[in-house]
Parts: structure tokens; sequence; C-alpha cells
């Protein structure tokens, strides 16, 4: 799949500080965009894994993470695609709690987020712990839509959106790193807005 270098265009900025370089706010809306079609997933039907480098693979359906001690994310996030959306408000659970269950490996290092899809997702341990991740379930105070991932997606905020896998339902812990959908087809493998890491090649 070519990958596009079209997004490039200023805009008006933001809010003083909080947008990255090249980014525009997108106020009110929040652009819809996937690689593939939206399924329907029936909460009843959903679980969440974590499994790979762990002591103690785990799976949870949607009652059993209902249960789990309820964290919350209100900031802002930013799409590889050039829009920024400001003070969005999610909720869920942090994936600190769920990886604590799963007890990493010394040796895991990497994760990688698989979708119900299909659509899997690279990210580095390190940017999923410490409060930096969430699976979650609401935005706004309102069940997440289908169109933005629900019934659960990852929220992985510092990090450009698609790394925030829609329809999320496994977490993979290994020790090395391999390339996930987009990544593959010529994005960064971090894709830090700050540093404007896009595309492969970029710093």
């Amino acid at each position: 799949m070519p990958v596009t270098r079209g997004f490039r265009r200023r805009r008006p900025d933001g809010p003083e500080g909080r947008l990255p370089p090249g980014q525009y706010d997108t106020g009110a809306g929040w652009p819809v965009l996937t690689a593939e079609a939206t399924p329907r997933i029936e909460r009843e039907s959903w679980t969440i894994g974590v499994d790979g480098l762990v002591g103690e693979p785990t799976t949870w359906t949607w009652d059993e993470v209902q249960q789990l001690p309820r964290s919350s994310y209100n900031g802002d996030i930013h799409c590889v695609t050039t829009w920024s959306k400001f003070d969005v408000v999610f909720a869920g659970v942090s994936v600190d709690t769920l990886l604590a269950a799963a007890e990493p490996q010394p040796e895991a290092a990497f994760v990688m987020a698989h979708s119900s899809t299909g659509y899997t997702t690279n990210l580095p341990l390190a940017d999923v712990t410490g409060g930096k991740a969430w699976v979650v379930w609401e935005f706004d105070g309102r069940p997440l839509t289908a169109e933005h991932g629900g019934p659960v997606r990852l929220l992985v905020p510092h990090l450009y959106f698609w790394k925030s896998a829609k329809w999320i339902s496994r977490l993979e812990l290994t020790a090395t790193d391999r390339p996930g959908f987009w990544e593959s087809n010529g994005y960064h493998d971090r894709g830090d807005p700050w540093l404007e890491q896009r595309y492969q090649g970029d710093p």
C-alpha cells in the first residue's frame, strides 16, 4: 500500500504549546479514519488478552474488565494525517493494570497490539507503561462508538493516533520489535508527534 506525504500543510495553530509541528486543531470534529471496514462487535462477545512473554497469560471478558480499577485520560490526541483534538476525555482501565495481572517477563521489551479485525501496531513496552496508555470504552462520558474503535480501543495519546489501535483484543509482549500494519507500509516505528515521526526515515 503506498504511503502519501501529502499531510504537511500547516493550518491555524491551537492553544500555545499544545500543538505539535505540522498539526492543526480539528475543533469539535473528530475525523473517522481506518484501514479496514468497521466491525460491529458486541460487548458480550468481546475479550481482551495479554500474552506472549508473560508469566500469567490472562484474558478478560467485558464484565470482568469492568471490575478492574477505573482510570481516565483528559488531554490531547494527535493524528498522523495532521489533525489534533484538544481536551478529550477517555475512560477505561490502565494498561499497567492489565500487565500487572499478566506479569511481564524480564525480557519483554515490546508490545504488538492486535485488533479484532487483524490490524496490528507495534510499541515499545516503555510507551504503554507508567501511566501512558489505556484500554478505553468511554469518550466524553458516553460509550465509544464503533467508528472510533468501540466497544474498546487502545489509547496511547502521546504517540500518533494510529498507535491507538481500534477494536483492541490482544496485547502480545515480545523481546524484539516487529512492524505492525502501517509500520510495514512505510509509517514510522514509534510515531512521536513532537518529533514529526510520521514516516520511515524521519528522525
